[in-house]
């Protein structure tokens, strides 16, 4: 059973609660009402972070799991952790500029991509060998 998967699963599903939460109050900081998205450049750049976030979540979440399930639960979760990471990093830069945000996208899309491989190696070894 992959525990340490199913615990970066749910920090995962925390960190983009708590982006929301952010937006939220992004939109009250910079005045922009409800149900407008766009308006203030600060308050957009919140906002893409966070919707970026929710967009990268099925890549990252597939190959996550099928990391773990065929692979290793350890190495699944270490990388998802560093997606984590990545996205926190991605989110606290380009909340301050765009330009900022390079590195933690950087960072989180190596996790996803290492996390791809390491899924396709793992179903890789258990195909059946006629």
């Amino acid at each position: 059973m992959p525990v340490y998967t199913a615990l970066i699963s749910l920090a995962a599903v925390a960190l983009c609660f708590g982006f929301a939460f952010r937006v939220a109050r992004a939109h009250r900081l910079f005045g922009v009402p409800l149900p407008a998205m766009a308006g203030n450049p600060d308050f957009d750049r919140v906002f893409r972070a966070h919707a970026n976030t929710i967009e990268w979540m099925p890549i990252f979440v597939v190959p996550l799991w099928l990391a773990a399930i065929y692979l290793s639960d350890a190495a699944a979760a270490l990388l998802g952790l560093v997606w984590i990471i990545g996205r926190i990093w991605y989110f606290i830069g380009y909340s301050k500029s765009v330009e900022k945000r390079v590195p933690g996208f950087l960072t989180q899309s190596v996790a996803c991509l290492l996390l791809f491989v390491a899924a396709l190696t793992g179903i890789l070894q258990h195909l059946p060998v006629n």
